[in-house]
């Protein structure tokens, strides 16, 4: 084992402090990972806090993942040292089942390894992104092209995938007419991953406050929903809606924006249920679905698309002394649109 530093939560109940965690020594596949910079994603915040489930402590997290490779394994074929890579919500999977197969290993059948707070093959629980070093199998370490700084590129391993997973699988093209739900950390990617597949792209946010950066990062239209005459005015207008807000909304309205077939996609995962009343949906023959993250094969993808088409997070870099200050910011919306944290700063 190696320790290194790290950020972990000591326990559901207090914040976030600086420590060090236990790496495992390299394996034959395995790639060992110099962090150079780490995303902080809203799901980190729910997950040390107990939000969704217990958990065991301490646990550092972090799933938006970038560096560079200190050392491989003797068997490792994909990487090399020196290589700018990445890597995501998954570290490793069965490898064996069909999901696995067709490389969507975040619906393996026997359970994907999620990279902080899951029980890895091993049996030990995995510590995320928030330190030095990461040990990963090399099936679950992507290549972060060079059109992509390092720092801009993290969030996309969680934010760029889990947006732009939901509208390749629905063919968004330049015939689509997507609403993007929320200009936040998720919406502010899906509003440029929608524009650059050529769709017409509508915000639907509670405010015009974030309208500048709407239309700035491809948006063509922005709306308030605080506006009554919002929901009147667009119904039946979108093929697809893409929600990205993990706060309750009135889904019977946002339904009513959809046209026929039209379907609505939540990637935001709000603590409460959500009343849904199915006349919305038999109207108009509408579907409401969600979706997760992508496959690594499709993380890949999607950094080469981002890469193609200059697409990138917009950020603010953080010492680790701030993490707790950025998770309170979070919960205040208080971020356009990324904290990533500067990883040399685990030491200090």
């Amino acid at each position: 084992m190696t320790r290194v530093n790290a950020y972990a939560a000591p326990s559901e109940a207090a914040p976030l402090e600086k420590t060090t965690i236990e790496r495992r020594e390299l394996g034959p596949h395995d790639v060992l990972i110099d962090v150079a910079f780490a995303g902080i994603c809203h799901s980190d915040i729910h997950t040390v806090r107990g939000d969704w489930g217990a958990r065991e402590y301490p646990l550092a997290p972090g799933h938006e993942i970038t560096g560079t490779v200190a050392a491989i394994g003797a068997e490792v074929t994909k990487h090399a040292v020196g290589d700018r890579v990445g890597v995501g919500c998954m570290v490793n999977s069965c490898g064996e089942c069909d999901q696995c197969r067709r490389g969507e290993e975040q619906f393996c059948r026997n359970g994907a390894v999620f990279t902080y707070g899951s029980v890895d093959r091993d049996g030990t629980i995995t510590q995320g992104g928030y330190s030095e070093k990461v040990v990963v199998t090399e099936g679950f370490v992507v290549r972060i092209p060079d059109a992509l700084a390092l720092d801009v590129a993290a969030p996309l391993l969680c934010a760029g995938i889990t947006t732009y997973s939901p509208l390749r699988h629905a063919e968004v093209g330049p015939d689509s007419r997507v609403a993007v739900v929320g200009l936040g950390g998720l919406g502010h990617m899906g509003v440029q991953i929608a524009h650059a597949l050529g769709a017409e792209v509508t915000v639907l946010s509670q405010t015009l406050s974030k309208k500048d950066d709407g239309l700035r990062l491809g948006a063509d239209h922005y709306y308030a929903t605080s506006d009554d005459d919002t929901f009147r005015s667009l119904r039946g207008s979108f093929d697809m809606i893409l929600n990205t807000v993990s706060a309750p909304i009135d889904l019977r309205s946002y339904l009513g924006m959809l046209d026929v077939d039209g379907a609505m996609v939540c990637v935001g995962m709000p603590s409460d249920a959500l009343p849904l009343f199915v006349g919305s949906l038999i109207g108009g023959r509408k579907s409401i679905s969600g979706s997760n993250i992508g496959g690594i094969r499709e993380t890949q993808e999607m950094l080469d698309f981002c890469a193609e088409k200059g697409i990138a997070a917009e950020i603010e870099v953080i010492p680790a002394s701030d993490i707790n200050a950025a998770y309170e910011r979070v919960l205040a919306s208080d971020v356009r649109y990324r904290f990533v944290i500067d990883a040399s700063t685990f030491a200090d």
